[in-house]
């Protein structure tokens, strides 16, 4: 197990770490396999209080793989670091994926979620509001397709003379919600043969996130406990 903000003893070197740590269970891991399984064989001599943030908390895993467990639990283990660094923590996180271990892994961002996992559970208020896998989340609770097309009020003017077409105008973009896209093809063929000047498209969905942000506003609504009441 790993917790969120991981801390050790502020001179050890990440080599003398994983030794004390096999010492503890009693084990004898290959520490230089260990410490290039978490992308820290450079670091191996260096001490603990001289290691970035992402660094320590890929020592924290090395040391929570001492032991070779089928089971890990990771609380919040890129909390506070920069792009960089999450991506190296993904990245082993990923490879204890296919190692076939057991990963519970807690996290405020859900981008990460969506990545990474193959079951997620929101949780909300000590509740779970939403459980599968991420795409079965975002099937259920997401909203539908949206062709997005960069241009100005004409473009969105050009789709709300159509009939059944709303469209939402946010920062010089313009959304409309699609079926598939096949349908959003047809809508560019039209808007091409208009003659309107636009810059480029998009097809987007909702992001986990997006469904994490609607289904806790419809939670503190109290939409979602009405919904489930007899």
């Amino acid at each position: 197990m790993i917790p969120q903000d991981f801390h050790f003893f502020e001179k050890i070197t990440a080599r003398e770490a994983v030794e004390y740590y096999s010492a503890l269970f009693h084990v004898r891991p290959k520490v230089d396999d260990l410490l290039a399984q978490v992308a820290l064989s450079d670091k191996a001599h260096a001490r603990f209080d001289t290691l970035s943030g992402g660094q320590k908390q890929k020592l924290g895993l090395a040391l929570a793989l001492v032991n070779d467990p089928r089971i890990c639990f990771l609380d919040e283990p890129t909390t506070g670091l920069d792009p960089h660094a999450r991506r190296a923590i993904w990245e082993v996180i990923r490879r204890l994926r296919e190692e076939g271990r057991t990963v519970f892994l807690t996290t405020h961002y859900l981008e990460e979620a969506q990545l990474l996992a193959d079951r997620v559970a929101i949780i909300h208020r000590g509740e779970i509001i939403a459980e599968g896998s991420p795409g079965e989340i975002i099937q259920a609770h997401g909203g539908p397709e949206r062709l997005v097309v960069t241009g100005g009020p004409p473009v969105a003017e050009f789709f709300r003379r159509r009939a059944g077409l709303a469209p939402t105008v946010r920062d010089g973009q313009v959304e409309i919600p699609i079926q598939s896209k096949e349908e959003g093809l047809g809508y560019l063929d039209d808007l091409r043969s208009s003659g309107i000047a636009w810059t480029g498209f998009t097809v987007e969905r909702d992001t986990l996130e997006d469904v994490f942000i609607r289904l806790v506003g419809r939670m503190d609504d109290g939409e979602l406990k009405s919904e489930a009441a007899p």
